[in-house]
């Protein structure tokens, strides 16, 4: 069929629709919602057979839905209505969930349901959730709605038809007042659920330091106390603050955009504070956890007999300079241990979308932050690239993107989850790439895909990239369980009678490599091209990174290269 993605924005769930259902060889067109003089438009030219939208903040105009049929997936169960639905249920502790795809009707939320299926709540932030859980059941139902529509013989069930009459729930915007913490009176749990239900988008408002700032995410800190509301400590860039029973751990901040000022953006905490900061002090979580120990911290390292896991976690995959130079170093230190195999990753959500360009945006100079983070991340990679005394594995849990994408593929295998979707590309951002893709990616998947992968820049399914070579293999798991069976496959591996043998190879084939043309040398062609995107005035990356990292639309006629 040719069908029309209508969304707000090509989202992480806009995304894996499109890889799945051009998977199953349809024919998929995106349109991004808010004109709709330009979506009639859209629709005229395309003459799609069915509109299906994934991800939308806006009505589809009456004389669309009522011409088309047009699918709407709602996160939340048959009968739950409202923009907020997740953050609600995030918010008020919900375990059990669902989503469902409808038929835009006049009344939002109210149209027969095409398809709806059940999903868990996780205690985890309401974008990690979105991605995994929701996603995983919003792409099956979407799935057999389509699949529903093409047979043309099902009939979607009214929501308040004869035989199906279902409770109908509101859940209404939910407001900044709704949200707000108190701290003098709230537990961490609470604290904990009103910062999940708003980890990404908005945030929660709140005073800090002399200003108002929104808070962006939350992880349980167990030993700090003090006084609710007080700033105990700092670690990795996050802040810590005590509530009622105990402390949790604030990653980002977003300062309050002033009535006529500049947009604002997330930062990692310490560093939007800056000079505001209060002195207190920096309490490092240890590198290998002692087991039992809830600590939180955004990597840490594990070992289980001759298989080291090396997990990190950084919030919407971004790598910062400093996160990749203390991954660089907790890598070297995973890479000195007694083991055969090492795991890169295995942690749900994403694995990494290279360098931060939220951080690069709020430097005093960013072609400079820009320069010193593609020179870190490129350390890092070398390092994997250069292991020869053991296998190392990338386990990818989530999404991956550019440089994210070329950091597993340093690794000898390459595992993903079912549902994650790669984006094995820089030119949307206007640039050319490094981390050693012009040799890691073409040994892959051969010279000729890796042109189309790096100049259509689509985004590729778990399934697709595994029939191209650009992963090794797909785990077909929940996310809470995608960990354990990557840990599960990996001592398999260890204990596999021809793993010897394989490092052995792996490092007869670097020395090879090496000779062939040494990886210094790709390394320097790459940054070349990088250094002149960096520092050219004329470079579109500049204007495509502001317009990223501010939610703005793309500045007409700024050209991304390849």
């Amino acid at each position: 069929m040719r069908i029309l993605l209508l969304a707000s924005a090509f989202n992480s769930l806009t995304q894996r629709l499109h890889a799945e259902l051009r998977d199953l060889r349809n024919t998929v067109d995106v349109h991004l919602a808010g004109d709709d003089d330009a979506l009639r438009v859209a629709v005229r030219r395309l003459e799609p057979d069915l509109v299906l939208a994934p991800m939308l903040r806006t009505a589809i105009p009456r004389d669309v839905w009522s011409a088309l049929t047009c699918l709407v997936v709602h996160p939340g169960p048959p009968g739950d209505r409202g923009p907020s639905s997740l953050d609600r249920a995030i918010q008020e502790g919900v375990t059990e969930w669902g989503v469902t795809v409808l038929q835009a009707e006049e009344v939002m939320d109210a149209g027969a349901v095409w398809a709806s299926l059940p999903c868990r709540l996780p205690e985890a932030g309401k974008s990690d959730v979105y991605r995994n859980e929701v996603s995983d059941a919003a792409v099956a139902a979407a799935l057999l709605a389509v699949e529903r529509f093409a047979s043309g013989t099902y009939t979607p069930q009214p929501q308040h038809g004869p035989t199906w009459r279902v409770p109908v729930r509101s859940r209404p915007y939910l407001r900044q007042e709704e949200r707000r913490i108190d701290w003098a009176r709230d537990s961490t749990d609470a604290v904990l659920r009103r910062l999940r239900a708003a980890d990404s988008q908005p945030g929660v408002l709140d005073e800090l330091a002399g200003g108002e700032w929104y808070l962006h995410g939350g992880h349980r800190e167990p030993e700090l106390h003090g006084r609710p509301g007080e700033l105990l400590a700092t670690r990795s860039g996050a802040v810590c603050r005590a509530t009622t029973d105990g402390a949790v751990w604030i990653p980002e901040l977003r300062r309050r955009r002033a009535p006529g000022g500049p947009e604002t953006f997330k930062l990692p905490a310490v560093t939007a504070l800056g000079g505001l900061l209060p002195r207190v002090p920096e309490v490092a979580a240890p590198l290998m956890p002692v087991e039992g120990h809830p600590a939180w911290s955004d990597i840490h390292y594990r070992e289980d007999g001759p298989v080291g896991f090396l997990r990190f976690s950084f919030p919407g995959g971004a790598m910062s300079t400093d996160h990749c130079r203390r991954l660089l170093a907790a890598y070297r230190f995973a890479a000195g241990r007694p083991t055969s195999v090492l795991v890169l990753g295995g942690a749900r959500d994403f694995f990494s979308n290279g360098i931060h360009l939220n951080v690069i945006e709020a430097a005093a100079d960013p072609a400079r932050e820009s320069w010193a983070n593609i020179v870190a991340i490129d350390d890092l990679v070398a390092e994997v690239l250069t292991t020869t005394d053991r296998l190392v594995v990338a386990a990818l849990g989530g999404n991956a993107a550019a440089g994210g994408v070329m950091l597993a593929l340093a690794a000898d295998e390459v595992w993903c989850r079912q549902g994650a979707v790669l984006n094995p590309h820089y030119r949307l951002m206007g640039l050319y790439g490094s981390e050693y893709w012009t040799y890691t990616l073409p040994r892959r998947v051969g010279v000729a895909e890796a042109e189309r992968l790096t100049d259509r820049a689509l985004p590729v399914s778990a399934a697709t990239a595994q029939r191209i070579g650009l992963v090794d293999r797909v785990l077909d798991y929940e996310p809470q369980e995608f960990g354990r069976a990557a840990a599960r496959l990996a001592g398999l591996l260890a204990a596999s009678p021809t793993v010897l043998d394989r490092i052995a190879a792996k490092k007869a084939a670097r020395e090879a490599d090496e000779r062939a043309k040494p990886l210094a040398a790709y390394r320097e062609e790459e940054l070349a091209v990088m250094r002149h995107q960096f520092f050219s005035p004329e470079s579109p990356y500049h204007a495509l990174r502001s317009a990223f990292v501010r939610k703005r639309p793309a500045p007409a006629g700024t050209v991304a290269t390849k």
